[in-house]
Parts: C-alpha cells; sequence; structure tokens
C-alpha cells in the first residue's frame, strides 16, 4: 500500500492531484485504479471526480499485480563488469531505467531482461534485477541484481552508506571554492509536485560533496560524491546552491549550452563490495561522447 497526505491549497480531483505527485502513472490508468475500487481517500472508495482537499489521505493498493510484465528487448548494453550475481551497466542518456504504468518499452529493464537469464525478483515483475536508479537523461554506472541474496546485500549498503557513487557534472557560473558540502533536505515542491525542492517540509537529509575539477570562462566541472541517494538530489543541490546542472530542463536555466539533450551529468565511478566474494570492487564508466566534446569545445574557448 502507497499512502498520500494531500497537501494542496484548494480542494482538486484526485485523478489531477495524483498524476501531479505520482508521476510513473498516468491519468489513464489512475482512473482505471479507482474504478477498480484500489484507491481510497480517508480509507473510503471515490471516483474520478472526487475531490480532495489539504490533509485527505489517499491510499493506492499493491499496484504491481496489475502492472504487465515487463517484456525482453534486442537493446545493446555497455556492460562494465559481469558475473553470476551482479552486471554492472554504463547507462546512456535517454534511457528509462524500468517501466511504469504508460510507458513499458526500450528500458533498462528491457535490454536486461533479454540479455540476462535470471534477475532479482525483489522490487517486482516491472522492476526486475533493480536495486537503484539514475534519471533518464543521466549517463554512467548502475549496478543490477541477478538474485535476490545480491539484492538484499547491495540494497543494505546503499542504506549504511558503504556503496559510494560518484559523478561528474557540468554546472553553470564559476564556483570560486575548491570543495564544499550541501547538506539540506530534500522533499517535493509544493508548486509543482514532479519537482523536488530543498525544503524542511515532508523531506529527508540530503547530503551532497563536491569538488571543482575543472573551470572555465562561464561554467565549473565538479565531482559530486553522494552521502545519501534522494530522487533529483545532485539536480536540486546545485540549483540550491545556484550553480544548477548545465542543460537541466527541469531545475536549470534555459538558456544555456546546447545540444546537451538533458543534463550533463555522468555517474562516473560506483563502489560496492561483492555480494558474494565480500571483495571491494571499483567500477568505473568512461564520459560520454557528447560530454567530452564539451569540455574540449570550453577548454578551447578559455585558450582562445
Amino acid at each position: 500500500m502507497d499512502n498520500y497526505k494531500v497537501e494542496c491549497e484548494s480542494a482538486i480531483r484526485i485523478d489531477k492531484y495524483l498524476v501531479s505527485v505520482q508521476n510513473e502513472l498516468s491519468r489513464n490508468f489512475i482512473q482505471q485504479l479507482i474504478d477498480d475500487k484500489k484507491i481510497l481517500v480517508n480509507d473510503l472508495p471515490c471516483k474520478s471526480n472526487t475531490k480532495v482537499k489539504n490533509g485527505d489521505v489517499i491510499t493506492i493498493a499493491d499496484i504491481e499485480l496489475m502492472e504487465i510484465d515487463a517484456k525482453p528487448e534486442n537493446i545493446p548494453l555497455d556492460i562494465i563488469y559481469e558475473d553470476n550475481d551482479i552486471i554492472v551497466i554504463n547507462k546512456p542518456k535517454g534511457m528509462v531505467v524500468h517501466p511504469s504504468a504508460g510507458n513499458y518499452e526500450h528500458t533498462l529493464v528491457n535490454a536486461l531482461l533479454y540479455h540476462c537469464k535470471d534477475l532479482s525478483g525483489i522490487n517486482g515483475k516491472i522492476r526486475p534485477g533493480i536495486v537503484h536508479r539514475i534519471d533518464k537523461d543521466t549517463t554512467g554506472c548502475i549496478v543490477c541484481c541477478k538474485n535476490d541474496k545480491a539484492h538484499e546485500k547491495i540494497a543494505a549498503q546503499l542504506m549504511d552508506k558503504t556503496c559510494h557513487r560518484e559523478y561528474l557534472a557540468l554546472v553553470e557560473g564559476v564556483i570560486e571554492h575548491e570543495s564544499g558540502v550541501i547538506d539540506a533536505p530534500i522533499g517535493r515542491d509544493r508548486s509543482d509536485r514532479k519537482k523536488m525542492c530543498v525544503t524542511d517540509v515532508n523531506s529527508k537529509d540530503a547530503v551532497t560533496n563536491f569538488d571543482v575539477v575543472e573551470r572555465f570562462e562561464n561554467y565549473t566541472l565538479v565531482r559530486c560524491k553522494l552521502e545519501t541517494g534522494r530522487t533529483h538530489q545532485i539536480r536540486v543541490h546545485m540549483q540550491f546552491i545556484k550553480h544548477p546542472v548545465v542543460g537541466d530542463e527541469v531545475y536549470g536555466y534555459r538558456k544555456t549550452l546546447k545540444n546537451t539533450n538533458g543534463q550533463v551529468l555522468h555517474a562516473y565511478k560506483l563502489q560496492l563490495i561483492h555480494p558474494t566474494t565480500n571483495e571491494l570492487m571499483t567500477f568505473t564508466a568512461e564520459l560520454p561522447e557528447y560530454f567530452r566534446a564539451l569540455l574540449e569545445e570550453l577548454r578551447g574557448e578559455n585558450n582562445a
């Protein structure tokens, strides 16, 4: 069961509200759930035109059983490492990690199902093998698990912070200091429920460490190390300190470098303890071509 405490200034149709807070579900799918009495308001059945108000509690039944199985697709994978327990992928830009309602094809999960004989089932039929996610337009390292034992151990490392993730990001403006720590809680933006923001309201602790790697005339290349793994964490935190990630269509500036196809953010390093051998393993993913080309262009401007 998923519960949502309604936060809104005025009454709003339940289907419209749920689309804004649960962007993996389409409005049609939400209406289907309502018709099947899978959604309750204050523990009572509702209709699609039922209006909810601030403080109401919406309960969504386990929808895993209603979701269709993800299908294998012959999509090439850039495999960094693979054994009987885990597979580490260098995810390309534009690839969604797992299917969601109304978007069942061309995801990393579809590719994994074609490539792998077995995947962990802890996250259900729609997210087999997925233990953590990176955004659609973020590239780089992601580890997936082939069995439940491996999944549980990697998930525990993510929780206790023994699994380390580092990113490279090109951000707007020139950061003068060499390093910093952004310790600011992240929750859903009350004015736009599809976005996250730094807030004290219904938020979770979030900590991002960053170091300056290289400075350009109007941009800075930074290395970010996550202590927590909140939704859009680096993107939100860099916006919070007035240096949003270049190309970020949600949190960044409209007028920025062209042809980035989304945020210039790359998960370049992943360190974990192997779930079976207990070996400390470090994986790295080369920068994608578009990212390297941007840096070369900026370096050329610096030397002009």
